[in-house]
């Protein structure tokens, strides 16, 4: 992703200096036209704007909190696109602020070969003014570009939900196309009527959205009871080919426990009040 990054300021004419943890791995960038940094203090000395984009902020902990780099960070500006969670993300404000380094911190919600195209999404936060200031040439990267508000774990508190989301429905599907090879269907033969599940959901996901915000968890002709008698034939046709159910079972532990206090004829969303409570 950082090479990427890297590449649509190159491909929109900003000039660019890098630097990556691997020696070597700027190579291509150097031929494009980078310049490469034999230091990190090096390359964050070569603009008023460093872009970081590691695996972790354990990653970004140890390339930047180094004396020499945080004085030549001082007055700069630091966007960390890194995922993380927004605690650390306040963490890495708040570490920023006390060495007089200028903070936003972002996400990338869509994968590699988005980046320098109209596909992207980045989602910022953090001061409104900073955003403003860098924000030409944040839109570089192409895409869209999004300040989520000045308190500055938003985007990764959004950036988490919202993995959250792709991951659970690529468990889901993970163990469907288990459970239709073990009945003798291939991922193939599934696939067309997999898209057609996850082309409903978009409608479904505004729709709750509305009911979660108002306290409300209307059935619309599905309630618990039915949602739990569905997921229990799933669990048993898993485990009848010996397939781990462990996810399903868990959903329907809660449809179950929700049915359990009297909310039976609800729909499926109403589990967030089991999800939150302490």
């Amino acid at each position: 992703m950082g090479r990427a990054l890297a590449g649509a300021f190159l491909d929109a004419g900003v000039r660019t200096t890098v630097w990556n943890r691997t020696p070597g791995r700027d190579e291509e960038l150097v031929a494009r036209g980078a310049v490469s940094a034999g230091t990190v203090a090096e390359a964050v000395a070569a603009s008023d704007l460093t872009v970081v984009c590691v695996v972790n902020y354990d990653a970004v902990d140890a390339v930047l909190r180094h004396e020499e780099v945080t004085a030549a960070l001082k007055g700069r500006t630091v966007v960390n696109l890194t995922a993380d969670t927004p605690d650390r993300a306040r963490d890495a404000a708040a570490w920023a602020a006390e060495h007089g380094v200028r903070y936003l911190d972002g996400a990338i919600m869509t994968p590699t070969p988005t980046i320098g195209t109209p596909a992207g999404v980045f989602i910022h936060s953090g001061p409104q003014d900073l955003y403003g200031e860098h924000r030409p040439v944040l839109e570089a990267l192409g895409g869209t570009h999004t300040h989520l508000g000045e308190e500055i774990g938003r985007a990764a508190a959004y950036d988490i939900a919202l993995l959250d989301i792709f991951w659970t429905a690529m468990a889901g599907y993970a163990h469907a196309v288990t459970v239709a090879r073990a009945e003798g269907i291939t991922a193939g033969d599934l696939a067309p009527f997999a898209k057609g599940i996850g082309d409903i959901l978009p409608p479904i996901f505004e729709g709750l959205a509305a009911e979660v915000d108002a306290g409300t968890a209307s059935a619309e002709g599905t309630p618990l009871t039915s949602v739990a008698s569905s997921m229990a034939h799933i669990v048993h046709t898993s485990e009848a080919h010996g397939i781990d159910a462990g996810v399903m079972r868990a959903a329907e532990g809660l449809a179950r426990r929700a049915i359990g206090q009297g909310h039976g004829a609800d729909g499926f969303i109403r589990v967030t009040d089991l999800l939150g409570r302490r």
